[in-house]
């Protein structure tokens, strides 16, 4: 099964994207931070990441970086879903495959997912 991890500390963000993609066929780990993510991707190897860009302890960008930074997840996808920082994300395509602003259209994410990573539904 596809893993998917999702980074924010918007739980409730977490929670109802966890649930459409789990509907979708993906197994969805979660971390509320940063640098709690890079324990998880360590541990999980999931196939694509989907990162908050304001967080606590470490932001999304800086996690981009650390992921591209170790040679097991530097070919992972990421893509940002951010409030108000998006532009930033979209002036670094190198750390980010996507961009998304929240508040999201749901079947644009998962459509965007799909073309990175199948899920076992298919």
């Amino acid at each position: 099964m596809s893993t998917i991890l999702i980074v924010d500390d918007e739980y409730l963000i977490a929670d109802i994207l966890g649930y459409a993609l789990e509907d979708e066929g993906y197994m969805v780990v979660k971390a509320s931070n940063g640098k709690k993510a890079l324990e998880v991707l360590d541990r999980e190897r999931p196939a694509l990441v989907i990162t908050d860009f304001m967080m606590p302890v470490m932001d999304g960008l800086e996690f981009a970086k650390a992921v591209r930074e170790r040679p097991t997840s530097a070919h992972l996808p990421i893509l940002l879903m951010s409030g108000a920082q998006g532009g930033i994300g979209r002036t670094k395509p190198e750390l980010f495959a996507a961009v998304f602003d929240k508040p999201f259209d749901i079947e644009a994410v998962i459509s965007k997912i799909r073309e990175f990573v199948l899920p076992d539904s298919y």
